[in-house]
């Protein structure tokens, strides 16, 4: 089993023929991930060709003009968006009235108001999003919806949830060489107003039978970590353990993500280790000891 995404996920691109949706949906199609169809208005009709890097041929897709002509006509159930930012909320809002079942966006530098509001009405139709600012997520062996290489994923009992995109990448793969599989990693993104979060996922893998274990991808800024720790302490059952970035960040300055800020002693490294592991989470400081953190716990 999975979270989020599996082998039956249908995936439909929307932007699917611009620079970075037409290579991404080649290359998810070229790993192994089904995708149905892509949207591009105004090109409906048309098919695209799913050529990935190397001149891998996986095939084509049909396009169509709308999120709900691309559901009616190929059962899609996940929409992935490469859509530039000052349309990306209008495109969540089409895929959410075509009733797909999970929403990743992608895309970069949306105003937070837009984001706002897309969340929140996002929460009351019941349709759970990633992102924005994420590169993704992955069930190895399974579906592939995002940036992220194939490559350095492997099927495990592993669930991962993270706010930077490229820790999740080295942690995936510093597991992986130490034989350490995932069930599923999510990158939540690292902006302040996003979907799907630390509590969300550990929910579901909570409920997840395969996922024997959990690590939390944290940075300074935010109290998302402090929230996630005493859901830990409450609700889930299973070892987790986190890795935290930005113990020499100085205070008061943005370190690569919109919620990545420290405002005096909220929001630091030091406080979110604390909080962790006064709940039994054993927090590395270092990618590459979260393997050997996992075997400590018995995986």
């Amino acid at each position: 089993m999975a979270i989020l995404v599996d082998r039956n996920s249908r995936v439909l691109v929307q932007g699917a023929t611009g620079r970075q949706g037409s290579a991404c949906a080649a290359r998810m199609s070229a790993g192994g991930t089904n995708i149905v169809a892509g949207v591009s208005p105004g090109k409906g009709g048309q098919m695209l060709a799913l050529t990935a890097d190397g001149g891998v041929d996986a095939g084509e897709v049909p396009l169509f003009d709308s999120v709900a002509q691309a559901v009616a006509a190929t059962g899609a159930n996940v929409s992935v968006l490469f859509v530039p930012a000052p349309f990306a909320q209008d495109a969540i809002y089409e895929a959410a009235d075509a009733k797909v079942g999970l929403i990743v966006c992608i895309t970069e530098g949306i105003p937070v108001r837009d984001m706002t509001e897309a969340v929140a009405h996002l929460d009351r139709v019941g349709i759970p999003l990633v992102g924005a600012n994420c590169p993704g997520l992955v069930t190895p062996g399974g579906a592939n919806v995002g940036i992220m290489p194939d490559s350095i994923f492997m099927p495990g009992p592993v669930g991962l949830v993270s706010r930077s995109g490229a820790l999740t990448m080295h942690i995936v793969y510093e597991l992986t060489l130490a034989g350490l599989g995932q069930s599923t990693c999510v990158g939540m993104g690292g902006d302040p107003v996003h979907g799907v979060g630390f509590i969300d996922c550990l929910e579901r893998f909570e409920a997840d039978p395969e996922t024997l274990a959990v690590v939390l991808v944290g940075e300074i800024g935010g109290n998302e970590e402090e929230l996630a720790a005493e859901f830990v302490r409450e609700h889930t059952s299973k070892p987790v353990v986190a890795y935290l970035a930005g113990f020499t960040a100085p205070p008061g300055r943005t370190m690569g993500h919109a919620g990545a800020i420290v405002s005096g002693s909220a929001g630091t490294a030091a406080a979110k280790a604390e909080a962790l592991e006064a709940v039994g989470i054993a927090v590395a400081r270092e990618p590459d000891q979260v393997a050997d953190l996992l075997k400590a716990k018995g995986l």
